[in-house]
């Protein structure tokens, strides 16, 4: 790792205005992926601002019947809310899915829900990737590509958004609230926090340096029954291939995202509307102009067939 300073913020405006003011200054909190990024120098930063210990941890009611949850709760926390867990048990059942109970115990809210990428290429720096400098080119083009992205990409970048959490935020229609470096605050629709990569696939997320993310709040429960199915390689302690988050009403409608399929979590509402006419249709529109490779094409009929089993699973 490359020598940094930390410092420990007293106060989330302070912690704002030190990112904000020193270039290559980062926020830390669990740090289940920026620590890993460092010891790779794949991420450098010049100067870490500790922020564990700000009042962003809190989850509780808002006054339309929906949930804040802070940016500073745990995976635990969150996933063991007993209101979580009655009326939105598709984020439960994702957050338990998506890694083991050590790092559960550690990972934020916020944390998980800008984690990087997992391709492969990303993390191997002896090879290009221009998420990690831009305009070196994609090796993963040509590459191993079975776990990467196989719609929504560019011909600079393929890589897949490998979140569970955010798949379930997404179909729950999610607000991410924020601090800017001015003070002054931000809400963001769910949708728009993961950015395609288009020419710039270094630009993951439209926050601006030094502004942070204060809560998520979830609006009033959307009811129904709640599933999350995620296909992997091995039982635990491995990334989606495929994951399917669905909330489904009993006249046949509901919600439905892919994870691990494209650079963010994957929704089409066009798609939604088709439910009634089986997974087939659904996947046919939520993967139009999908650019698969070889060895990854086989993700869209597995979407297919994951879905398949989410609606068997409602049906009984």
């Amino acid at each position: 790792m490359r020598p940094f300073t930390y410092e420990r913020a007293a106060s989330t405006a302070a912690a704002v205005a030190a990112v904000a003011a020193r270039p290559g200054a980062r926020f830390i909190a669990g740090g289940t992926n920026l620590l890993d990024l460092m010891k790779v120098q794949i991420e450098t930063p010049a100067h870490l601002v500790d922020i564990r210990h700000l009042p962003l941890r809190g989850i509780e009611d808002t006054p339309d019947g929906g949930l804040r949850i802070g940016a500073l709760a745990t995976n635990t926390e969150v996933a063991s809310h007993p209101r979580v867990k009655r009326d939105y048990g598709v984020l439960a059942r994702a957050i338990v899915a998506g890694a083991t109970g050590q790092l559960r115990n550690k990972a934020t809210t916020a944390g998980n829900l800008l984690q990087r990428n997992r391709c492969p290429y990303f993390y191997e720096t002896t090879l290009p990737c221009n998420k990690r400098q831009p305009g070196s080119g994609c090796a993963a083009l040509g590459g191993v590509t079975r776990s990467l992205a196989v719609v929504g990409t560019s011909p600079h970048c393929i890589a897949q958004n490998p979140g569970d959490m955010a798949v379930a935020l997404r179909i729950l229609d999610a607000t991410v609230e924020t601090v800017r470096p001015d003070g002054s605050p931000r809400t963001i629709a769910i949708g728009d926090v993961h950015l395609l990569p288009g020419d710039n696939p270094e630009i993951e997320h439209p926050l601006a340096p030094g502004e942070l993310i204060t809560a998520v709040t979830l609006p009033r429960p959307p009811g129904g029954t709640h599933h999350y199915h995620k296909v992997r390689d091995r039982a635990s302690y491995a990334f989606a291939i495929v994951s399917v988050a669905a909330v489904l009403q009993k006249d046949g409608t509901g919600r439905v995202a892919f994870g691990s399929v494209a650079p963010r979590p994957w929704r089409v509402e066009a798609a939604e509307a088709l439910l009634p006419h089986g997974p087939a249709a659904v996947v046919t529109t939520a993967f139009q102009g999908a650019t698969p490779t070889a060895e990854n094409a086989f993700k869209i009929p597995l979407a297919a067939r994951t879905l398949a089993l989410v609606l068997a699973e409602a049906r009984a």
